[in-house]
């Protein structure tokens, strides 16, 4: 299971809000099946086995030049672990533990 941040930027919009864009590329996202996902103010987090994370990447990515677009900045880290499962949730318990210490 891979737990993936991306980030997609159109640029050359009318407006400076990006919230239309955004929102086009969260329904790719409420329609993947194998996806879960966490849309945060600055990026969305998403968890699923990677190479089907990576298909729904594209489709995402693809969304601002449906609507006309003529260039998109996407960036995209990927925390890839494959000795345990990984999840964003237990990412983030981990570190909590050990605040907790």
């Amino acid at each position: 299971m891979a737990v993936v941040e991306i980030s997609i930027v159109p640029v050359g919009t009318q407006s400076s809000s990006l919230s239309e864009y955004v929102a086009d590329c969260v329904a790719v996202l409420r329609e993947a099946e194998g996806i879960t996902y966490q849309l945060t103010p600055m990026g969305t987090i998403i968890e699923g086995e990677l190479d089907r994370v990576l298909e729904v990447v594209r489709l995402m990515h693809e969304q601002p030049f449906a609507k006309g677009i003529g260039r998109v900045v996407t960036t995209i880290r990927i925390d890839d672990r494959r000795d345990k499962k990984l999840t964003a949730a237990g990412k983030v318990a981990a570190v909590e533990a050990r605040l907790n210490d």
